[in-house]
């Protein structure tokens, strides 16, 4: 079996985010890490080589594939701002009132900050964390 990739790391979250190359996605990055550290009561990590996550929890799906994920978190990619969020029943309902975003089933990406509602991105970002409280499952896979 492949080694997971995507776990805590002990890299610099600052450095992570100060070697960002797009200006926007750089100081975007450094906005969500603020809020999401406020609302999660977490310290940013750095989970693998490019997503930084608050706190975790551990998974076991039917097939006896298990791992730990953080629960939530983003990456400030080159195309997209990407936030992993959701999983709780009221996600839709906030999706519709955020603003200009796209989104798959486990994945928010936003152009940049400025396209949403920052009060309804910290709402999510406060649901998603509850909704990974005592799971035993990854909630938005």
């Amino acid at each position: 079996m492949a080694e997971i990739k995507t776990k805590p790391t002990d890299v610099s979250v600052d450095a992570f985010l100060d070697g960002v190359g797009h200006p926007v996605r750089r100081a975007d990055g450094k906005v969500v890490r603020a809020m999401m550290e406020r609302v999660t009561g977490e310290p940013a990590v750095m989970w693998g080589p490019s997503i930084v996550g608050f706190g975790s929890y551990h998974y076991r799906y039917a097939s006896g594939h298990e791992g730990d994920m953080c629960r939530v978190g983003f990456s400030p990619r080159s195309a997209n701002l990407v936030l992993y969020v959701g999983g709780f029943p009221e996600y839709e309902a906030l999706l519709a009132k955020l603003g200009k975003y796209k989104h798959s089933k486990a994945c928010l990406y936003l152009n940049k900050l400025a396209d949403v509602d920052s009060a309804v991105l910290e709402e999510i970002a406060r649901r998603t964390y509850a909704a990974t409280e005592d799971v035993d499952h990854c909630p938005v896979c």
